[in-house]
């Protein structure tokens, strides 16, 4: 089962991710990925957390998304940070040697520690 929302927060606009994420599921993520970055236009701090510290299983299709997530913002001006700290998560995203691309951050305190870098 999954559930996926995002809000508009004083620091940054969240995603939040839960259940399983695999191409059966991505859509509903990927709209609200999108839905994100559009709102992030417009927020002053120009910053999408991606949480994803209720996923389950994180496959092949999650990689894209959040990969098309991070490339879209860039384009845009805005930075993508993940949120995961757990193996379902962390290890597709190292296998496929996505963590030299992506900015993932153990806590959400953590990635709204860190002043942003182009």
């Amino acid at each position: 089962m999954l559930a996926v929302e995002h809000e508009a927060l004083e620091d940054a606009v969240v995603v939040r991710v839960k259940g399983g994420v695999d191409s059966s599921t991505v859509d509903e993520v990927t709209a609200h990925l999108t839905a994100a970055l559009k709102l992030a236009e417009t927020h002053p701090s120009r910053l999408v957390l991606v949480d994803l510290q209720a996923v389950d299983f994180f496959g092949s299709a999650a990689l894209n998304a959040v990969l098309d997530c991070h490339d879209a913002g860039k384009e845009a001006g805005t930075a993508v940070r993940l949120i995961a700290d757990h193996d379902q998560v962390l290890r597709p995203i190292e296998v496929t040697e996505l963590d030299r691309i992506l900015d993932i951050y153990p806590t959400l305190p953590e990635a709204l520690q860190h002043k942003r870098r182009q």
